[in-house]
């Protein structure tokens, strides 16, 4: 065996061979600049060029997100105030509140423009003017005045069976009842309609049961100063009557006993005792 003899010319061979080296010094380049395009630099493994990622190679830095403006929303009064921040900022106005009853009329599935439904919008805005007239109140200010010349009574002051009407702040439906508030006085003791207001006040706002029952008690505790304030409210709630469950009927009592009544079991016992004799 042996090598067949090129019988081309010297001159051709060498032109092939500079096509050739001029073909790899050309694909060798396109790949160098790709690999500096993509963050790689060249190595040598075995003689051989490779390529492997460099992690110290610039990134060009992404745009900084534009800062997203937030939307101006009301401030919600927090359920352990007493007297909510007030909240005029951002406070829709009643055109848009009543435009808000319309829009909901529609997704009920009724039409705002009948007749019957026309004026409704602006109805149930004024009566929510009413219903949750308590942020407007001061309940502090509702207990300011002390009766001190009561000839040294210090027995137990009880107002029972105190109607009121609140609004679950969960379904905004409403629930009702009976609040019971005694107290055993210190300095003095109050105009026997003003613990009547303060239980309508905390009422006329979106509540839990549980809340209003503390806030009451609350605001007695931290006016008057007595030596023993017991709270307790009844009430059926309708979001469970209506909806849900739908179980009509029922009635949900919370307490709150503070001073003499949280200290002894027998002033509890004496102020349901009170609380229940109807005779």
């Amino acid at each position: 065996m042996y090598a067949k003899p090129d019988s081309h010319p010297m001159t051709t061979r060498i032109a092939r061979a500079e096509d050739a080296m001029d073909a790899a010094l050309k694909s060798l380049s396109y790949r160098l600049t790709e690999t500096e395009e993509s963050g790689m630099e060249p190595t040598r493994q075995n003689g051989a060029l490779s390529t492997m990622r460099n992690d110290n190679a610039r990134v060009a830095e992404a745009p900084a997100p534009e800062t997203a403006r937030e939307p101006e929303i009301a401030p919600l009064p927090a359920s352990a105030q007493r007297v909510p921040d007030a909240i005029a900022t951002g406070r829709p106005s009643r055109e848009e509140a009543e435009a808000a009853v319309r829009t909901l009329l529609r997704w009920a599935g009724d039409d705002p423009n009948r007749e019957g439904l026309r004026d409704t919008p602006a109805r149930v805005v004024k009566a929510y003017g009413q219903i949750f007239g308590g942020y407007e109140q001061d309940a502090d200010a509702l207990l300011e005045r002390v009766f001190e010349e009561v000839e040294g009574y210090s027995d137990i002051v009880l107002v029972r069976d105190i109607p009121f009407y609140s609004h679950c702040e969960h379904h905004m439906v409403p629930f009702m009842g009976l609040a019971h508030i005694a107290y055993y006085p210190t300095k003095g003791v109050v105009g026997l309609s003003k613990l009547a207001r303060v239980v309508d006040t905390f009422a006329r706002r979106l509540q839990t049961q549980e809340t209003m029952t503390a806030q009451i008690a609350d605001v007695i505790e931290s006016i008057l100063k007595p030596r023993g304030i017991a709270v307790m409210v009844e009430a059926e709630h309708l979001c469970m009557a209506m909806r849900g469950v739908q179980k009509a009927g029922v009635s949900t009592i919370t307490t709150q006993f503070r001073g003499a009544f949280r200290n002894d079991a027998n002033e509890q016992v004496r102020f349901l005792t009170l609380v229940r004799n109807k005779s």
